[in-house]
């Protein structure tokens, strides 16, 4: 008989609800729920105030009226919106059935969009006006859009258009296609324009190889002629790249350190030249205002965001101390000098607020709803830090249920990200608070060696097949560690992850099984030569620098030395498997094959698949079924109900 999960929040120490009968919620039409028992309406009763929360994503300011553009939703998928004046109504301007991004035009005449279908990520760039999108691309290729020139007449964007595989840059002024045109026929998958030159003539270029390795180019907008700069045989890695109204060039860049730094580059000599006094963690974007009086920048300390602005005249820096602490990112500058940015912390949804830089005034713009739900009760996370079995030091953030109301030992699931360029950082749970606050779940968000925000030193540590284990073994110096922690119980721990953190997913449940309840792998990679062999072509090549080349013998014997699919009959414990149809990064072929093999050898496996969906699940109504069938899943494992 199907337990309710009403039963497992009493066992846990919840307050007890008043009873409801038992009936099956309704399945979204798009999900195959294959070899999941049906959701009984109990969960969603009881879990339905932790499934109302909002968001909100700063996206630009409008020129013309001074509103900001934000991203946020009322139905099913996200949308963008209109906010007058801090702590304004939002006024939902675009009405998709499928997320949009957007932004405002220098001038504010032109509203350019980027939207996909099913999460496919074959962007189409539109303009919005009226409600209605125009499309600008040719609708069937892969389209990034890369940004407006300075006075607003020209975008670049970044189009597979020609072979499906290689992004070539193209321009257009978005209020006549018919100027559309290629200005550089390249080949793979990682290029992008940095910025417009102030003249238009030129722009920078950039050449992603490896997240330890890019290339920077001045393209010539007329002939198409593209000019390295410096030199192409180091290893170096360039993010941002916008010019000064004078002229001069800023990047962040990390030539001679171990982390990016922010400063200036000569395009003819190729030096680079720090400015910002943070030598010890990556600058991760920027912006400069209007009048090139101040440049604002975060920095990520260990997976902490600290916003700060620069004088580029003296070289001081001031730390920007009214936001919360959490993320801050997608921050632009008004053309009067105000700061939007989006922070989200543990006791507050993603939000946007602005900052003053003349008296560091915040103004909060928009207060997300949290489904009624006081976010202040909300765990701050613990840092951890664990020394591996190579004695290199590792960390993660540990969120514990509140003691007072969970008294004694904690089940614990850990949740690995993915990338594996990627970093768990602070900010708001979402639905997981529900395992927190109602189910008394402590959770872990470790970052395992070749995670970003640690320098270029560490992300490399798992570069290639020969040491991609090394990642798993980290998970294992954690379990050491949290399994002798006098608030947990070593013998309810379970393990999740996504895309890369999907394959950690399967790799830990083989490595350590014996020590976990369950694993639910998320849009997972299982085995490393078929992934390689059916990811999409615009992006196989990027995917070989990191996870190693399997046309090389030697390195494809390793791969599938590896991977799950090879051992699975090592993953004996419970598994869930979540796929999204469309996912052009992981294709479906990679849960279809582990969830055969596991039920051929007489496993559980549970597979949830989206059928609009692509690399994880974007709509409302498919994630909270997603929430609810994974709840059923800890509740049979790791809760042992």
């Amino acid at each position: 008989m199907r337990k309710s999960l009403l039963a497992v929040a009493m066992a846990a120490g919840v307050s007890q609800m008043p009873m409801m009968a038992l009936a099956d919620a309704e399945k979204p039409a798009n999900l195959i729920a294959d070899g999941i028992p049906a959701v009984p309406d109990d969960i969603v009763a009881a879990t339905r105030p932790y499934m109302e929360f909002r968001t909100a994503a700063f996206r630009g300011w409008n020129p013309v009226d001074k509103s900001i553009l934000i991203s946020t939703r009322f139905g099913n998928v996200a949308q963008l919106h209109t906010v007058k004046m801090p702590m304004g109504a939002r006024t939902q301007i675009s009405f998709e059935a499928e997320p949009v991004g957007g932004v405002w035009s220098p001038q504010g005449d032109v509203l350019l969009v980027s939207k996909d279908t099913g999460g496919s990520e074959f962007f189409q760039l539109y303009t919005l006006k009226d409600g209605r999108l125009t499309l600008l691309t040719d609708g069937k290729s892969r389209n990034g859009f890369q940004g407006f020139s300075k006075d607003g007449e020209l975008i670049a964007y970044t189009s597979t258009r020609r072979n499906g595989t290689d992004s070539d840059i193209y321009i257009m002024n978005p209020r006549d296609p018919k100027t559309d045109r290629m200005v550089a026929q390249v080949s793979g998958g990682g290029w992008g324009v940095g910025d417009f030159a102030p003249d238009k003539k030129t722009a920078i270029v950039t050449q992603y190889i490896s997240v330890t390795k890019s290339n920077l180019f001045v393209l010539d907008l007329a002939s198409g002629q593209m000019t390295p700069i410096g030199d192409h045989k180091k290893d170096i890695a360039w993010g941002g790249a916008q010019f000064a109204p004078d002229g001069t060039l800023w990047v962040t860049c990390d030539e001679g350190s171990d982390f990016q730094r922010l400063g200036t580059l000569d395009i003819k000599t190729g030096k680079f030249t720090p400015k910002s006094p943070d030598p010890r963690w990556d600058v991760e974007s920027f912006d400069i205002a209007d009048d090139g009086g101040f440049i604002a920048y975060s920095v990520n300390e260990a997976g902490v965001y600290r916003l700060k602005l620069l004088d580029p005249k003296t070289g001081k820096s001031t730390a920007v101390t009214g936001l919360p602490q959490g993320t801050v990112g997608g921050f632009d500058i008004a053309p009067w000098g105000e700061i939007g940015v989006t922070v989200a912390s543990a006791k507050a949804a993603s939000d946007a607020y602005s900052v003053d830089p003349k008296t560091m005034t915040v103004k909060r713009w928009t207060q997300s709803e949290t489904g009624g739900l006081d976010p202040n009760v909300n765990a701050e996370p613990e840092f951890v830090e664990v020394t591996s079995f190579d004695k290199e030091k590792v960390s993660g953030f540990l969120y514990r249920p509140d003691p007072k109301k969970f008294p004694g030992k904690r089940p614990l699931i850990v949740n690995i990200h993915g990338g594996p360029e990627g970093q768990s950082t602070t900010g708001f749970l979402g639905r997981n608070n529900y395992l927190l606050n109602e189910l008394g779940i402590a959770i872990f968000y470790p970052n395992v060696r070749g995670s970003t925000g640690f320098g270029k030193r560490f992300v490399s540590l798992d570069n290639g097949p020969f040491k991609r284990e090394d990642s798993v073994k980290d998970i294992g110096a954690f379990l050491d560690v949290l399994e002798m922690d006098a608030s947990l119980d070593a013998s309810k721990f379970a393990v999740t992850g996504g895309s890369y953190g999907g394959y950690m997913c399967y790799a830990v449940g083989i490595r350590y099984g014996a020590r976990l309840k369950g694993a639910n792998c998320v849009v997972a990679i299982s085995n490393f030569v078929t992934f390689l062999e059916n990811t999409q072509s615009y992006r196989r090549d990027l995917r070989r620098v990191e996870y190693g080349d399997e046309r090389d013998p030697k390195q494809k014997a390793k791969l599938l030395e590896i991977s799950p699919m090879t051992r699975v009959d090592e993953l004996k414990l419970p598994l869930m498997v979540i796929t999204g149809a469309n996912d052009p990064r992981v294709p479906k072929s990679e849960a279809d094959q582990i969830v055969e093999a596991v039920r051929a050898k007489g496993g559980m496996a549970w597979h949830l698949v989206g059928m609009d969906e692509g690399h994880g699940f974007a709509k409302k109504a498919n994630q909270d079924y997603q929430f609810w069938t994974s709840l059923m899943f800890w509740q049979k494992t790791l809760l042992g109900e």
